[in-house]
């Protein structure tokens, strides 16, 4: 769930990153930008239509529309998103750019708050590698579900399974 994102390419960019991985994205309004930009259309390249995407007028419409748990990632949390476990029908929640999410919902939130350690002298890491880091945390300790674990190379027809 992104919560008034404010940069085209990286709602882009998480976008993809849901539609490979079959995960749901919720966008908060307002955003930076329409769904029509170029850019985020871009960004996204054709996995459009892999898309399961919802619309939010606020954090109280989805608070209203949704349960379950939620994951609040800020760099003011305590706890790194890898101490934690994340079950079924849960949601990974991320603010905007540039200025994350509101501090009386990390701070009613403290023990579902989650960070993806770094260096004190970063400000923090991109927004779209944030979420991807994030979904495949909780993809990893779900066994990464409905998705291929192994590839194949086309040209000389081999997959692991042959190699048995």
């Amino acid at each position: 769930m992104l919560v008034e994102p404010q940069i085209p390419q990286n709602t882009g960019n998480i976008a993809r990153t849901c539609a490979v991985t079959g995960a749901k994205l919720h966008l908060v309004k307002p955003m930076g930008f329409s769904v029509d930009d170029k850019k985020l259309k871009h960004a996204g390249l054709d996995y459009w239509h892999f898309l399961d995407i919802s619309y939010y007028d606020g954090l109280d419409d989805f608070f209203g529309k949704n349960n379950g748990e939620m994951f609040y990632y800020s760099t003011k949390a305590l706890n790194t998103y890898c101490s934690v476990e994340y079950h079924d029908n849960c949601y990974i929640v991320f603010g905007r750019e540039d200025k994350g999410l509101p501090e009386k919902l990390l701070y009613e939130s403290k023990d579902r708050c989650v960070r993806i350690p770094m260096t004190d002298e970063a400000r923090s890491l991109n927004l779209s590698n944030s979420v991807a880091i994030g979904a495949y945390e909780v993809l990893r300790q779900w066994g990464f579900p409905k998705l291929r674990n192994s590839g194949r190379l086309t040209q000389y027809n081999w997959t692991p399974e042959n190699n048995l």
